[in-house]
C-alpha cells in the first residue's frame, strides 16, 4: 500500500473515531437512552415486589413521631419492612420532642432539617394550612390517613379519688365550685392547644354541666412532663394518649376517671398528614407509603401481635417506657385505680377496623366534627362553618387513599363507600350530624359560639 493510501486509511480511521466518541458524549449529555430507564424501573419493581408503574418517584421520606400510641402503625411498618416492600427503603421515623416542635419541623421541612409530615392531633393539620398555628404563614398540608381510634384517657389526680369523678361526675358543679371558693380552680392539661386532646377534657367537662373556659385552669403540658406534674400536685387532670395514663395508675399517682373510648365509641384519633408540595411532587411515593401504613395498621390490629408490637414500641429506640405499662393497655384491659377494671378489645387502640368499620380511612365527616367543635370553643370564627367543607375537600386526600387500598388489593369491603361515617354519638347522648353542624352547636348547652 503507498504512503499515500496510508495517509487515507489514517485520516479515516480518526475521523471515525472521532465521530463515535462524540456520539457517545452526545448521548452521555442528553442522559441514557429511553430503553435503559424501563430495566432500572423493572429491576426496581422486582427488588420491592411491586408493578414497575407503582415504583415511587423517591425512596426518602422523613416522618415526624411522637412516643404515643398513636404512632405504632409508622413504627411497625419501619421496623416490620413494609416500607422497603413498597419500595420506600430510606424512610425516617423522627421522634418529636413535643406537638410544637412537629409543627416547626413541618413548617421548614425535610430539605431545612424538618420533617416531611407524619403523625398529627386533629385539626393541626388544617390549623397549619391556614397559619394559625404558625405565624400566619400558611403550609399546605394533605390529611392521608387515620393512624387510629381511641388509645386515649383522661387521668386524676390521687387527691379525688372518692369524689365520683367518673365518665358521669357526682354533683360536678358543687364540686367545682368549692375548689374555686377555696382559691384552687381544676387544673387539667392536654399536650398542644386547640386539638383534640384538648377537645376530649372540654367535652367531658361540659357534658357535666362545668365550663373549661370559668370553672377551670387549662394547661397546656408535653406528654412526658404529665406524671411528674401530677406527682408535684401541679395538675388535677390531663388528657393524652398511652402510655402515659396508665402510668399513673401503675405508679399510684391517680386513677383514670374514662377511656375516651367511653366517651365516644370508635372515635377518631390521630392522623397521617403531609405537606402538599411533597405529596404532590411524589404521588407514587405518598401511594407506596399509605399502602406500607395499611399494611402496618393490619399487623398492629392482629391481637396476637400486640406483644411483638409493645416490645417493638416501648423499646428505647422509640417510646423508652417500661413495657407493662403498655401491655395491658394493648389488649384492652385497664385497672382504673378507682377499683373499676375494664377488660374489652373493643375499647383498647384500634389501628385497621373498630365497632363502626374502617379506622385507617379519613373520614371528611370526622375533620368536619374537629373543625366545628373549633369553632364551638372559639378557636375558629364561627363564619369558618359555612366554607368547612369546602377546606376539608382541599386538605382531606381521601382519594389517594381509595386508589392506594385498590393497588394493595384491600378487598372492597374494607373501602368506604362515603366519606361520611354517619351520625355520630356521645355518651351524654349528643348527636353529631355532618349534614347539620349547626344543629350540633344548638343542641350544645355550654360553648363560646
Amino acid at each position: 500500500m503507498s504512503n499515500f493510501d496510508n495517509n487515507i486509511s489514517r485520516r479515516r480511521f480518526i475521523a471515525t473515531a472521532g465521530a463515535t466518541a462524540l456520539g457517545s458524549l452526545l448521548l452521555k449529555a442528553c442522559g441514557n437512552p429511553p430503553e435503559d430507564k424501563p430495566t432500572t424501573t423493572t429491576a426496581t419493581a422486582a427488588k420491592a415486589n411491586i408493578s414497575p408503574e407503582q415504583v415511587p418517584e423517591t425512596t426518602k421520606v422523613k416522618l415526624g413521631y411522637l412516643p404515643i400510641v398513636e404512632a405504632a402503625p409508622l413504627v411497625i411498618a419501619k421496623e416490620k419492612g413494609f416500607f422497603a416492600k413498597y419500595g420506600m427503603t430510606d424512610v425516617d421515623i423522627s421522634k418529636q420532642a413535643n406537638w410544637g416542635a412537629a409543627r416547626d419541623n413541618v413548617k421548614i421541612g425535610s430539605s431545612a432539617g424538618g420533617i416531611d409530615g407524619g403523625q398529627w392531633q386533629m385539626p393541626m393539620p388544617y390549623l397549619i394550612s391556614e397559619g394559625i398555628i404558625t405565624d400566619n404563614q400558611k403550609i399546605p398540608m394533605y390529611v392521608l390517613l387515620q393512624l387510629n381510634t381511641q388509645g386515649n384517657a383522661i387521668a386524676i389526680s390521687g387527691k379525688h379519688k372518692g369524689t365520683g369523678m367518673g365518665l358521669k361526675i357526682d354533683n360536678a358543679k358543687a364540686a367545682f365550685d368549692k375548689m374555686k371558693s377555696e382559691g384552687s380552680k381544676f387544673k387539667a392539661a392536654y399536650t398542644f392547644p386547640k386539638a383534640n386532646q384538648e377537645f376530649w377534657i372540654r367535652y367531658w367537662l361540659a357534658a357535666n354541666g362545668i365550663d373549661p373556659d370559668v370553672d377551670t385552669e387549662l394547661l397546656t403540658v408535653p406528654s412526658a412532663q404529665t406524671v411528674a406534674n401530677m406527682k408535684t400536685g401541679t395538675m388535677d387532670a390531663f388528657s393524652t394518649g398511652d402510655p402515659w395514663p396508665y402510668r399513673i395508675v401503675k405508679e399510684k399517682v391517680g386513677f383514670l376517671s374514662m377511656l375516651t373510648a367511653e366517651m365516644w365509641k370508635a372515635h377518631p384519633e390521630e392522623y397521617l398528614a403531609m405537606r402538599s408540595d411533597w405529596v404532590d411532587k411524589n404521588p407514587k411515593a405518598t401511594k407506596a407509603m399509605l399502602k406500607a401504613i395499611m399494611e402496618a395498621q393490619q399487623w398492629c390490629d392482629n391481637f396476637e401481635n400486640r406483644k411483638e408490637m409493645v416490645q417493638i414500641v416501648s423499646s428505647r429506640n422509640y417510646f423508652d417506657v417500661p413495657v407493662d405499662v403498655l401491655e395491658a393497655p394493648m389488649m384492652g384491659k385497664y385497672d382504673m385505680g378507682d377499683g373499676r377494671v375494664i377488660d374489652d378489645k373493643s375499647l383498647a387502640s384500634l389501628y385497621w377496623k373498630d365497632a363502626k368499620g374502617s379506622v385507617s380511612y379519613p373520614y371528611q365527616s370526622h375533620d368536619l366534627w374537629f373543625l366545628t367543635e373549633s369553632v364551638r370553643w372559639g378557636f375558629l370564627p364561627k363564619s369558618s362553618l359555612a366554607t368547612a367543607k369546602d377546606l376539608i375537600k382541599k386538605v382531606n386526600r381521601e382519594d389517594l387513599w381509595r386508589e392506594a387500598a385498590k393497588e394493595a388489593g384491600i378487598p372492597a369491603s374494607d373501602i368506604p363507600t362515603s366519606t361520611s361515617r354517619g351520625i355520630e354519638e356521645f355518651f351524654d347522648g349528643i348527636k353529631f350530624d355532618p349534614e347539620n353542624p349547626q344543629a350540633y352547636l344548638d343542641s350544645l348547652k355550654i360553648k363560646k359560639a
